[in-house]
């Protein structure tokens, strides 16, 4: 289909996505131009996108899915509106589906303590740094494309935070607990003394390569499980479990997005539905009527 990769240099350049976002959006788009079969966009009717949703659930797309594919072809018919390529966008007024909202997972505050505090990890460079990758998680709340690309000169042991690279290139500021900036400080000298080449990024293999995200995600899911039965064991359900964690012991819900690093308040608020949950529980547990 016509302007697809005008559209992705677009998003890649001008808005400055991240690689994995511009990616999927590539597939997505991708999708519905070989199921439509046509070159010329301003061909397409509101009809041949709404077979297209059909054909997507008849597969066994999940409403989640198939709304966030939804979402990358309205963004890109906005596109092509804003640039004179088509006349009218034929995704306005096709609504998104209907979804089953579920609460993000989280790890219990004492299983969390458990496996900072036990001896769970190896002795050596590789398990400090595995406890460091949970611990800066845990601590912050940072996304798993930020943790990998977060680099030495990030780190401000002086002011004891991190400076933060999030969606669409937005810096934010995390401060660091005077624990954790002692752990920290304790990596970095035991990974100069291991003779670990210096990459420049934080977190590094053995021979002082970046990790990728499989790493990360092989190291949280093998640690979590030490701890937890919960069904998700991944980095997100660390910052999962930082907000709620934060939420649960006082925290304002605006400082938490800012955290985050959420552009809206929106996305944070999910996270208050964990904590009535909590409260429902307690109620419930000691309330001599309940």
């Amino acid at each position: 289909m016509l302007y697809i990769d005008e559209y992705l240099n677009y998003l890649k350049f001008e808005k400055r996505y991240s690689s994995h976002t511009v990616l999927s959006y590539n597939n997505d788009l991708q999708q519905f131009s070989l199921f439509i079969d046509c070159e010329n966009p301003e061909n397409i009717k509101q009809q041949d996108v709404r077979q297209w949703i059909i054909s997507l659930y008849d597969a066994g797309i999940s409403p989640r899915s198939i709304n966030r594919k939804l979402t990358a072809l309205k963004a890109f018919f906005k596109f092509l509106l804003k640039n004179g390529k088509v006349a009218k966008n034929p995704v306005i007024g096709i609504k998104a589906l209907k979804t089953k909202k579920s609460l993000p997972q989280f790890v219990e505050e004492s299983k969390i303590g458990s496996l900072l505090e036990d001896n769970y990890f190896e002795v050596g460079f590789e398990g400090y740094r595995n406890k460091i990758i949970i611990e800066m998680f845990y601590y912050t709340g940072i996304r798993l494309s930020e943790l990998i690309n977060l680099k030495t000169s990030d780190v401000d042991f002086f002011k004891q935070c991190i400076k933060v690279l999030g969606k669409r290139n937005k810096e934010r500021i995390i401060p660091l607990t005077p624990k954790f900036v002692s752990h920290l400080n304790e990596y970095f000298k035991m990974k100069s003394e291991s003779g670990v080449a210096d990459s420049g990024f934080v977190f590094c293999s053995s021979k002082g390569k970046q990790l990728n995200p499989r790493t990360i995600y092989q190291v949280v899911n093998t640690y979590l499980k030490m701890v937890t039965s919960i069904e998700k064991k991944s980095p997100h359900v660390l910052r999962h479990t930082f907000a709620t964690h934060m939420l649960n012991n006082g925290a304002d819900l605006n400082a938490i997005k800012e955290l985050l690093g959420h552009s809206s308040l929106a996305a944070t608020e999910v996270y208050t539905h964990n904590t009535f949950e909590k409260l429902t529980n307690i109620y419930k547990q000691a309330h001599p009527r309940a």
